[in-house]
């Protein structure tokens, strides 16, 4: 086999954090300025500001990575920091800080995007399908207006309890609840006692919800 096959073969992988592949569009970064930042990641988490290696390593022109570079400061990604060298010498360093606390901020944003998510994923278990997208947008819509994870769920049971699986049924839920002032599950079981104390009934509402 050819020497140099042998050598390109034995250069070490890149590694560098998934989680910079799923969300370096979220950070506004754009491909070139994402090769730079592999780059420098490969490189050590400090390195010495040097240009002509990005250069000569990326096959880039000198302007256009001093640009790439000059982007990421201004997107606060990275720093250029000056430290002195064991010579005593002052030097400009790549520092890679800003990055990883915003990768930090995305790994938590994207916990909190799951939790979210988990009532959709109540919906599809209650549903026994995948729902469709048009009812995750109804879902999603009762969200933006404020109605709390906990209520939406109640609701759901309350058409699952009437062997309903539709939005439509649960909408009239909900905005039903939203004229009585619920907030939350405590209000919902509050009024069902009541109800039952009242009517001496197992049914728990005496309100119609698919009338129009």
């Amino acid at each position: 086999m050819d020497e140099k096959v042998i050598e390109f073969m034995k250069e070490k992988p890149i590694i560098i954090p998934r989680v910079l592949f799923k969300n370096y569009k979220k950070l506004n970064i754009t491909e070139e300025e994402l090769v730079v930042l592999i780059y420098i990641i490969d490189s050590g988490y400090k390195i010495l500001y040097n240009p002509d290696n990005l250069v000569r390593d990326l096959d880039l022109d000198k302007f256009l990575v001093m640009q790439l570079i000059s982007n990421l400061v201004d997107k606060k990604l990275i720093s250029v920091v000056v430290e002195k060298n064991n010579s005593k010498k002052s030097e400009e360093y790549i520092c890679l800080d800003l990055l990883y606390n915003k990768l930090f901020n995305a790994v938590f944003t994207e916990s909190e995007e799951v939790r979210e998510t988990d009532i959709f994923t109540k919906f599809q278990d209650e549903f026994g399908r995948p729902i469709s997208p048009m009812e995750y947008e109804i879902i999603k819509g009762w969200l933006n207006d404020k109605f709390s994870e906990e209520l939406i769920t109640e609701a759901l049971k309350e058409a699952v309890y009437n062997n309903v699986n539709n939005l439509r049924y649960i909408d009239k839920i909900l905005y039903e609840w939203k004229k009585k002032g619920y907030k939350k599950k405590e209000d919902v079981v509050k009024d069902k006692i009541n109800f039952k104390k009242k009517n001496g009934k197992v049914n728990y509402f005496d309100y119609n919800w698919l009338d129009e």
